[in-house]
C-alpha cells in the first residue's frame, strides 16, 4: 500500500528519497530580538528529515512583510547565519529543503512590527487576525489586523527587490531552493484577486494586470538563483484570510501558463482541509497537468491513500503533509510500517507556547 509515496523522485536535478513533502508550517520559535532562526529550529527540521522534501516555514522577506510575532526572517546577516544551522542539519540526511518566502501584505498590525501594513488597495480585512506574544514563553494572543495603505509603484518595486534579495540570501544560507508564497490571502494573492485589488494602473483591473506582480517577482527570483531553484505556492480555491474571487480560476490558469513558460521547478497547489474542495475535480487536475509541465505538489487534507491515488493517476508528483509532521517527526516511516500516529497533544503549542514543548518533544516511533 502507498508504494507510490516511497518512490524516489528527481526535482530539477535534486534527488528526493521519497514523494513525501513536509509542507510549510508556521511555528513562531525564533530567537528575540530580531526573529533569528536558531538551533532549536534546526533540531526540529532535522527530526523531520525523513521527508523527501522539506519546505521550511513561511519566512518574511523584510520587516514590512511580517504579520505574526516570532516568525523568521531572511533579510539580515543574522538571519542567514541562523538558517545555516537548519540547512546543515538537514543536509546531514538524504532530505532536501526549500525556504518559503513570504510577505503578508494587509494581514498584519503595527503591534507586530511597528509598521502600517501595505497592500494593493487600502481595504481593511475585518475578519482576519494576527498574533503577538504578551509573555516571552506565553501563548499566542490574537489581535485584529489594521487598515493597510495602498502601495505606490516604488513600494511594488521595493517588494520585488526584497523577494529577489531574500532568494539570494536563502541560497547563501544553504537552502536547495525557494518557494514563493502566493497563496492564502497574503500579498501576492491580494494582487491576484479582484476583491482586494482595486488598482487602476498596470497592476490592477484585468487578470493580466493582476498577475503582473506575481510574475515580476518570479522573474526576479529566477534571474537571481535560477529557475531550477524556484517554486511557487498558489491556492485558487481557498478563502483564507477572507479572500474570495469569482474569476480566480481563469486568472489562475493564465498565471500557470506563464509560470510554465518560465520553466520554474514546481507549482505547489494548496488545498486546505478547512475549505470545501469538491471543486477540485478530475477535469481541473487534468487541465493543470496539461498546463504546467514540471513538478506539481498538492497539499491539504490528504491521507497517504489519497496521496498515493493522486500520484498513481499522475495528477501530481509529490504530496505535501502538514500537521501530521508536527506530532509525528518520522511520519513517512510510520506510514511505511503502519505504525500508530500521534495526535497534537496541545494546540496552544502550535505557535510558540514554550519553545521545546509541542515542538521538538514529540518522539519518533522507535523512541
Amino acid at each position: 500500500m502507498n508504494n507510490q509515496l516511497f518512490q524516489p523522485y528527481a526535482l530539477s536535478g535534486l534527488s528526493l528519497q521519497n514523494r513525501f513533502v513536509m509542507a510549510p508550517l508556521t511555528r513562531s520559535r525564533t530567537s528575540q530580538p530580531g526573529n533569528i532562526p536558531n538551533a532549536l529550529m534546526a533540531e526540529y527540521y532535522h527530526q523531520r528529515s525523513s521527508a523527501g522534501l522539506i519546505i521550511a516555514e513561511a519566512t518574511q522577506i523584510s520587516l514590512q512583510g511580517q504579520g505574526y510575532a516570532n516568525t523568521p526572517g531572511i533579510y539580515t546577516e543574522k538571519h542567514i547565519e541562523g538558517w545555516k544551522l537548519t540547512t546543515q542539519k538537514v543536509h546531514q540526511t538524504s532530505s532536501k529543503i526549500f525556504l518559503q518566502l513570504w510577505h503578508v501584505g494587509r494581514i498584519s498590525s503595527s503591534r507586530v512590527n511597528g509598521l502600517q501594513p501595505i497592500a494593493p488597495s487600502p481595504i481593511l480585512n475585518e475578519k482576519s487576525q494576527s498574533y503577538i506574544f504578551e509573555k516571552p514563553l506565553g501563548n499566542a494572543v490574537r489581535i485584529p489586523t489594521e487598515l493597510p495603505r495602498e502601495m505606490t509603484i516604488q513600494d511594488i518595486q521595493q517588494v520585488i527587490f526584497d523577494f529577489k534579495q531574500a532568494a539570494s540570501n536563502a541560497i547563501e544560507a544553504g537552502f536547495d531552493g525557494v518557494e514563493i508564497h502566493g497563496a492564502h490571502g497574503y500579498l501576492i494573492d491580494q494582487f491576484l484577486k479582484s476583491e482586494t485589488n482595486h488598482r487602476l494602473d498596470a497592476y490592477g483591473g484585468n487578470p493580466e494586470n493582476r498577475m503582473r506582480f506575481a510574475l515580476e517577482i518570479t522573474e526576479a527570483i529566477v534571474s537571481a538563483i535560477g529557475k531550477e531553484k524556484t517554486g511557487i505556492r498558489l491556492s485558487p480555491f481557498t478563502s483564507a484570510n477572507d479572500l474570495k474571487n469569482n474569476d480566480i480560476i481563469d486568472t489562475f490558469f493564465k498565471l500557470v501558463e506563464k509560470l510554465n513558460q518560465m520553466g520554474i521547478a514546481y507549482l505547489h497547489l494548496s488545498e486546505p482541509e478547512w475549505e470545501e474542495i469538491e471543486k477540485i475535480d478530475t477535469d481541473f487536475r487534468i487541465k493543470l497537468r496539461n498546463t504546467f509541465r514540471n513538478t506539481i505538489i498538492v497539499t491539504g487534507s490528504k491521507t497517504p491513500e489519497i496521496g498515493a491515488e493522486i500520484l498513481k493517476n499522475e495528477y501530481a508528483d509529490l504530496i505535501g503533509f502538514g500537521r501530521k509532521f508536527i506530532s509525528n517527526p518520522d511520519y513517512p516511516e510510520r506510514v511505511k510500517h503502519n505504525n500508530p500516529l500521534q495526535e497534537i497533544t496541545d494546540s496552544k503549542t502550535i505557535y510558540g507556547g514554550g519553545l521545546e514543548k509541542g515542538y521538538t518533544d514529540y518522539p519518533k516511533w522507535r523512541e
